[in-house]
């Protein structure tokens, strides 16, 4: 049997560049000086040979979860999909400004896929006919294209992505729950296995359709999303379906603000009506509520068309209600707080509360269309709650728990799609012991992003010096680093003696002789700055003593060990790590 050929830095091609002159960076930065990728138009990156390995690395774990725990099957579907296939699921319309979308030289319409629900569920169609060709699971690891209008924070929104789908098909609901509990185990478990504090959160199935989801987020400071936990019970949820206890009150019915928000054609302005401030039952500290405290879900779940990212709506509503020949309307949207009162103070002849500045009144007298809004569209008994959840607030599924409210990156998403793109594009099977008539198959897609999951572990873990991977995707769990007058032989020797821990001990083991032609301090700091989980150098201590030194910037590890000792402590860190 041939030996491996032993792993050198010298023969992989990673270009680092110097630290920046300011000194700050975040993980985006830092992949890119640490020679991972690079950008190469808006949106899109190159990935080098390291982010190359990191990435490999990560879809192989994600398949064997895929394969070995849920028997799936891994099919590559073309990026290229048609427009008439999205529209037959309604989706084409629906998200065409996030389409990138062409036409052949017979002016058929295509786009490159986001997502492939519609494909796939034309193919398992042709296929599929019988309750005995289900249940069936197929997935995917490939590039995806979406048109970001604002790429944005490097791999964590662009316009080209990898990505994991999940599609799975069943008979029956009962069987396609199942399914979709026994898929979101094994996220945790892949989530688990890299280590990574993810939280799966009750989710909103947006336009992807179905009635249950859920998305699996990671905690940080630069994420998008809002993640709401309880300190006592199992209770997370996405703040857009997030609920809680109201355990506030108003301190006067007099103090009061407005936010001021506008439709995407302008016609409609909405007033956004919220407590200055509120005393809370418990006779704790008054809280202080700001514009920036409005929950813009909630908001959204009345006016779904709303342009959220406008910050001055009035002078936009006033000119298309110059403008003339369209019907300019004005929705008043009350928080649960404010008295009955308050809401009643907004309509009539004569409005105590001018819902509008005199100066901003619409011109050539057009008529506005007034409306008040104070209860919750979607459960009447539940109150209308504009104020987001803060942490501190009392949790719904527990008496005893309180809210955390946090900031938080979402990894990958779960949907229960039900008969969502069966039903559109004729993935029916025959009914059992009546085979004239058909139901349409049960259906789940299951994501987990693959870029961003790089992206993510880079913000969330980088320090000064630079990046830091677990070790189940890091590029190399181990580098050996040679100082000045070591013979190479003893760094080989030392190379040979880790790998024979094997890979009970040490499940991710991956190790590399960094041989480059430059100083001991030189290839340190290079080695911190890639990322590496474990450095092995051999420097004085070596020539001295023959004792190497092992060290671990993510544990804090630095300790100088008999060769002898090497093995055993390789694998405590693996499994640290």
């Amino acid at each position: 049997m041939i030996p491996p050929a032993l792993a050198r830095l010298s023969r992989v091609w990673f270009p680092t560049k110097k630290r920046p002159a300011s000194g700050v960076e975040n993980g985006h930065a830092k992949l890119i000086r640490a020679g991972f990728l690079r950008p190469s138009h808006a949106g899109i990156f190159h990935m080098l040979p390291l982010g190359r390995r990191v990435q490999t690395k990560l879809e192989e774990l994600v398949a064997r979860h895929m394969e070995h725990m849920l028997a799936a099957s891994r099919v590559s579907l073309s990026a290229v999909s048609s427009q008439s296939l999205w529209g037959k699921s309604g989706r084409l319309e629906n998200t065409a400004s996030e389409l990138f979308k062409f036409s052949d030289r017979k002016n058929v319409g295509y786009l490159l896929a986001p997502t492939h629900e519609e494909e796939i569920t034309a193919l398992v169609a042709q296929t599929a006919k019988t309750a005995k060709d289900l249940p069936l699971r197929l997935f995917q690891i490939t590039p995806k294209y979406r048109d970001e209008f604002r790429p944005r924070h490097g791999l964590l929104r662009g316009r080209e992505f990898v990505m994991k789908d999940l599609y799975t098909f069943d008979s029956s609901k009962e069987s396609a729950l199942e399914t979709y509990d026994n898929v979101r185990l094994v996220y945790s478990q892949i989530f688990e296995e890299m280590k990574l504090p993810v939280l799966a959160a009750k989710a909103s199935s947006g336009n992807m359709g179905g009635n249950l989801s859920h998305e699996y987020h990671l905690p940080t400071p630069l994420g998008e999303d809002h993640v709401i936990s309880c300190d006592s019970c199992n209770y997370v949820a996405n703040e857009e379906v997030a609920e809680s206890v109201l355990s506030d009150q108003v301190v006067s019915d007099t103090t009061f603000r407005v936010w001021r928000g506008i439709t995407k054609d302008r016609t409609k302005l909405v007033n956004v009506w919220y407590p200055k401030q509120t005393q809370p039952l418990d006779g704790g500290a008054l809280r202080e509520y700001t514009d920036l405290d409005i929950n813009i879900a909630e908001v959204k779940s009345i006016i779904p068309d709303l342009d959220a990212g406008v910050e001055d709506a009035l002078p936009l509503w006033s000119t298309a209600a110059a403008a003339g020949g369209t019907a300019v309307e004005l929705v008043n949207i009350v928080d649960c707080r404010l008295p009955l009162s308050f809401s009643e103070s907004l309509v009539g002849t004569k409005p105590t509360i001018p819902s509008w500045p005199k100066n901003l009144t619409p011109r050539n007298q057009v008529p506005v269309s007034v409306s008040v809004q104070n209860t919750n569209q979607w459960n009447k008994d539940r109150p209308l709650n504009l104020i987001r959840i803060q942490t501190g607030d009392k949790c719904p599924s527990c008496a005893s728990g309180h809210l955390k409210a946090q900031k938080a990156m979402e990894l990958g998403h779960t949907f229960y799609l039900g008969t969502r793109y069966s039903e559109a594009l004729g993935a029916t099977i025959l009914v059992p012991n009546d085979e004239r008539k058909t139901v349409p198959m049960q259906m789940g897609c299951y994501g987990i992003g693959i870029s961003r999951i790089i992206g993510a572990v880079a913000e969330l873990l980088m320090d000064e010096k630079g990046l830091n991977w677990p070790v189940a995707i890091a590029p190399y769990s181990c580098v050996i680093v040679m100082g000045v007058g070591v013979d190479e032989q003893d760094a080989v020797e030392v190379y040979r003696q880790i790998n024979q821990i094997g890979r009970v001990q040490a499940k991710y083991l991956d190790v590399v002789l960094d041989d480059r032609q430059k100083t001991l301090p030189w290839k340190l700091m290079d080695a911190d700055l890639a990322g590496f989980p474990i450095i092995i150098t051999l420097g004085r201590e070596w020539l001295a003593a023959k004792r190497l030194e092992v060290q671990c910037r993510r544990l804090g590890v630095k300790q100088a060990v008999e060769i002898t000792e090497l093995p055993q402590i390789i694998a405590k860190l693996h499994g640290d790590l």
